[in-house]
């Protein structure tokens, strides 16, 4: 692995493929153990998860069903501040385990916004399931489930996540130079 360019920011190699499936495979085999029999809703976060989401339904041996909704509070390295539902929910969620699925908890307003959206439709259950959980940038209150992997607060591309709509479609994960 070498550096990355994505527009005017050069990225260097931090998590890879190999580590990145090897921790989604762990997650999986705890998810069907945790719901089997549940028949969960996973509840994927676009655009960031839908790689992440794909990797791991693929090991779900359970009976589960997947959906899709748009948050949105970036823009460039930073969080705007607001969030944005760019596409809702469009299936009844009343009674069901719904496992929300995110590729990165930042500050946790996009969630922390959505949740009391998500709870008023009285899903048995809300468990939050995560590819990355930055701890230290934790601003709001959320509760983080399950998770592949912590990490520093540190700006990040690759594997679904993006600088500016760029730099997704890698099988690795990059950080910002320093």
């Amino acid at each position: 692995m070498s550096t990355i360019q994505v527009l005017d920011k050069t990225f260097e190699p931090y998590l890879k493929e190999a580590e990145i499936q090897e921790k989604i495979t762990a997650l999986a085999t705890q998810l069907n153990q945790d719901y089997a029999g549940k028949r969960p809703l996973f509840l994927s976060v676009l655009n960031g998860s839908f790689l992440f989401t794909a990797d791991l339904f693929k090991q779900i041996t359970i009976e589960a069903e997947v959906s899709f909704i748009k948050l949105a509070s970036y823009k460039g390295t930073s969080s705007t501040g607001n969030v944005i539902t760019a596409i809702g929910l469009d299936i009844n969620v009343k009674d069901r385990h719904i496992i929300i699925l995110e590729d990165i908890i930042d500050t946790g307003k996009t969630l922390h916004h959505y949740l009391p959206q998500l709870e008023s439709m009285q899903p048995a259950s809300i468990k939050i399931a995560v590819l990355l959980n930055k701890k230290e940038a934790l601003q709001f209150p959320v509760q983080v489930d399950y998770r592949c992997f912590d990490i520093p607060n540190k700006f990040v591309v690759g594997y679904g996540l993006d600088y500016d709509g760029l730099g997704r479609n890698s099988k690795d994960i990059y950080q910002l130079k320093a």
